[in-house]
């Protein structure tokens, strides 16, 4: 057992000692790239229209770990038919910047801006091709695995090929959890134990015109004021889409907790109604300042 492996449900641990319950990730769960298989995918959909083949997929976390993961920028994906190869060089692929939980799988995230989201499908287009028994995908990625920090964003990185055959398309996928794994998800009444022992709680999950409101409050036991960056979570549901636009946890404002005190706060994030099954994907600023844990919080009675 690696170092990082050993220390790591130990840190989590001590991080936790305030927390209403502890959470205890399972024995093999591993902070670096190397502690799981990557990540995988499979085709969902394959259509052929004016010479070009588009291929949509589900791509699952097989990390072992809370991951990022996208395709190699400017790197087409490859097709192998009948002994040839071809570039695709439409390559949408990827978890949109957000860390996706282990087990978990996803078939789209939010893209555009704020002012203008646009659900944008996991695909790739091949132009003047078509898929002949036996032809594969294969696609090259990166990944990023366990805690974020803003310092290094790219600490734990990873490499891989997802190797799609499209013989098989799958149509009967259940979201977003594909394999579950014990302890990792956590109710919406769980306390977590922040930056600077100030103990975070879900305290309202409101349903809007426009997709959820989450209301947050912050207990900071400690002789000092202290900030607790969450930014602005998302969710992901049954549907497979990751909802709400990425960006780093520290952008969003969040008010000081006063020392001995509590402060509270809201944040919102575009959902469809019809949308359901939902869990939020939590970063939480833990340990050191820009340093952030994620959880997974249920509210599919939401």
């Amino acid at each position: 057992m690696s170092t990082k492996k050993a220390l790591f449900p130990l840190l989590v641990c001590a991080l936790l000692t305030f927390a209403c319950r502890y959470i205890v990730l399972p024995e093999g769960i591993d902070t670096g790239p190397g502690g799981g298989k990557g990540w995988s995918a499979v085709a969902t959909s394959i259509e052929s229209e004016d010479g070009n083949l588009r291929i949509e997929l589900t791509i699952r976390n097989e990390t072992n770990d809370w991951s990022a993961m996208q395709a190699v920028a400017g790197k087409p994906a490859v097709l192998s038919a009948d002994g040839k190869t071809t570039n695709c060089d439409t390559v949408v692929v990827g978890t949109g910047g957000h860390r996706l939980a282990p087990g978990f799988q996803m078939r789209g995230f939010t893209g555009g801006t704020r002012a203008e989201p646009v659900i944008q499908p996991l695909y790739v287009e091949c132009q003047g091709v078509e898929a002949t028994p036996g032809a594969t995908l294969s696609i090259e990625y990166v990944y990023f695995t366990g805690w974020y920090n803003y310092y290094e964003p790219e600490a734990n990185k990873g490499e891989g090929t997802l190797e799609v055959n499209l013989d098989e398309v799958t149509t009967d996928l259940t979201y977003p959890i594909a394999e579950p794994v014990e302890g990792l998800i956590q109710s919406p009444d769980t306390e977590i134990t922040a930056i600077n022992d100030v103990v975070l709680t879900l305290t309202a999950v409101e349903r809007t015109d426009t997709g959820l409101r989450f209301s947050w409050k912050t207990a900071n036991p400690g002789e000092y004021p202290s900030y607790v960056h969450i930014g602005i979570p998302p969710v992901i549901g049954a549907d497979g889409i990751i909802y709400g636009i990425y960006e780093t946890p520290d952008l969003a404002s969040v008010p000081i907790t006063p020392a001995g005190g509590e402060a509270e706060w809201t944040t919102e994030v575009a959902v469809p109604q019809d949308a359901t099954g939902l869990y939020i994907l939590l970063s939480v600023e833990t340990g050191k300042q820009r340093l952030y844990a994620n959880y997974a919080i249920d509210i599919t009675d939401k």
